[in-house]
């Protein structure tokens, strides 16, 4: 069907002795009518001055794209100094047309100026300081939390703990592993050449084992589970947050840090030093499969020079990283969980920000305790 058959316009110029000229309206008014209405109203003789009757009597159908084609053309005749009148529009069609022009934006409203590197920058920082209190102010209500269930033991939930070990832990066993030890391959491969040049393929195992150990196994564990659980954990929060879940828990009088924080906290600190050990083997080996088939080190001679090489203190430093580094990726994630506004939007933005927060601050906070260890001779 062609705009023809949709609308209809007519203008009936005034005579000489009329007082106001006529424009009667007809048909389906709607999106599909533009591509001809618009030039027709473009290319009508309007009077410098006068009244303008609009005849909408004959509209069938209005929507949102006609209601505004005809707003513009009323104010543009009042621009030209008409003064345009509306007659026998239904009652359904002049309250849309009442609605496009409560929606209008005045002409003559400022337009915001470009903001300066300057203003910009101070707007960044401003918001960073804003969002560091929020955080340690939920960081406190977690932690407020947990006092009050470790005095009430019997407040903390078990089962969700353990579906949280099982999640964040167990099921991350495949990956972690597997990544670790293609780690240590890495780093046995890359070392080798050096090694050979002076005769000192033993000292793979030195290479191997401290730079898994005391660095690479508890970062890179940390890093996978922000990116596999922490990641979980916000969209988990920010759907209950979009369906309205959480405000139904503080309606029934459970606080969500105890049901939602918690037991995600608890199971991470559990689960991330076991997850650190296992990828302490799991690297390892990497580097002795590596060893075995470039520098031609047995396993038996890798091993026991990896028990000369290898301190007490060198496999505590690593692996005491593993708790703090699990309270950061669970508050991170959870935090910003909370954070989501009522779209599915907000659910992928939140996300984004909590992986990217998590690993920035476990790399952080690894590079603080390479200078505690320093301090301390570690």
């Amino acid at each position: 069907m062609s705009s023809e058959a949709l609308a209809q316009l007519t203008v009936a110029t005034p005579s000489p002795g009329a007082a106001a000229g006529e424009v009667r309206c007809a048909g389906t008014w709607t999106v599909h009518a533009l591509a001809e209405l618009e030039p027709r109203l473009a290319s009508v003789p309007w009077p410098g001055e006068g009244e303008i009757v609009i005849d909408a009597s004959g509209i069938s159908m209005l929507d949102t794209s006609g209601a505004w084609l005809l707003h513009r053309t009323i104010g543009e005749l009042a621009a030209r100094g008409c003064t345009a009148r509306m007659q026998g529009l239904r009652p359904e069609f002049a309250s849309l047309l009442e609605l496009i022009a409560s929606r209008e934006i005045p002409a003559d409203v400022p337009v915001a100026r470009p903001r300066g590197r300057l203003e910009r920058l101070g707007r960044h920082a401003w918001a960073g300081a804003v969002g560091s209190v929020g955080y340690f102010a939920f960081v406190g209500e977690s932690f407020t939390a947990l006092l009050r269930s470790l005095r009430h033991p019997g407040r903390l939930r078990w089962r969700p703990i353990l579906h949280n070990v099982q999640t964040a832990g167990v099921a991350a066993l495949p990956i972690t592993g597997l990544l670790s030890f293609l780690m240590g391959i890495v780093i046995a491969y890359q070392g080798a050449d050096q090694l050979q040049r002076f005769g000192a393929n033993i000292f793979v195992a030195d290479l191997v084992g401290l730079a898994m150990l005391r660095e690479l196994s508890p970062l890179l564990t940390a890093i996978i589970i922000a990116g596999r659980s922490g990641s979980a954990y916000t969209a988990q929060i920010g759907t209950m947050k979009v369906t309205e879940e959480i405000d139904a828990l503080r309606t029934i009088g459970i606080t969500p840090q105890e049901l939602l924080v918690l037991p995600k906290v608890l199971a991470l600190i559990i689960v991330l030093p076991l997850l650190t050990v296992y990828t302490d083997v799991t690297g390892v080996f990497g580097g002795m499969v590596m060893a075995r088939f470039k520098l031609d080190v047995s396993f038996d001679v890798f091993v026991d020079r990896l028990d000369e090489a290898i301190s007490l203190s060198s496999y505590w430093t690593g692996l005491i990283k593993a708790p703090v580094f699990a309270m950061i990726i669970a508050l991170v994630g959870c935090y910003r969980g909370f954070h989501v506004t009522g779209s599915a939007e907000s659910v992928g933005e939140q996300t984004t920000m909590s992986v990217v927060q998590s690993i920035f601050l476990v790399i952080v906070t690894d590079a603080l305790f390479s200078v505690v260890f320093l301090w301390l001779d570690l």
